[in-house]
């Protein structure tokens, strides 16, 4: 518990400025280039949650989306233990740079559901809210 008898509350560090300005230079280009456009921000920032993210929802099916948001999904958790995460507490969306965990959790929610692996589904989903309890909506 933290000092106000909360759960802590963990935020991640930013991302570096050129990954954040790659991505979105990613996501500007014609559609039909988006997702190789994003692809080469992971190839160079593997690290990055939002890219992964943004790569699962680019994705062409729901495999491969299953698949890019698992990785954003685990690289956070990693992150999230890096920045003193000790498997419980807020990550809330209201902090940009939580994001994209967040934005991948919730990705690998949908694709779960969507491939029929509704354990999962609903594991995602209670983290989600255990995570932040406001969560109510899939990320924009």
């Amino acid at each position: 518990m933290g000092l106000s008898g909360s759960p802590p509350e963990t935020v991640l560090s930013p991302e570096p400025a050129d990954a954040l300005a790659a991505l979105d230079a990613a996501l500007a280009v014609e559609p039909e280039d988006r997702r190789a456009a994003v692809a080469n921000v992971v190839a160079r920032w593997p690290r990055f949650l939002d890219a992964w993210a943004r790569l699962g929802e680019l994705a062409r099916d729901d495999v491969e989306a299953y698949a890019y948001f698992r990785v954003g999904y685990h690289r956070g958790l990693d992150r999230l233990r890096q920045s003193g995460w000790r498997g419980s507490g807020y990550v809330r969306w209201r902090h940009p740079t939580n994001q994209g965990f967040l934005r991948a959790l919730e990705g690998l929610r949908a694709t779960a559901a969507a491939i029929g692996e509704h354990d999962e589904e609903q594991r995602c989903a209670e983290f989600l809210h255990q995570l932040d309890p406001e969560w109510s909506r899939q990320p924009g």
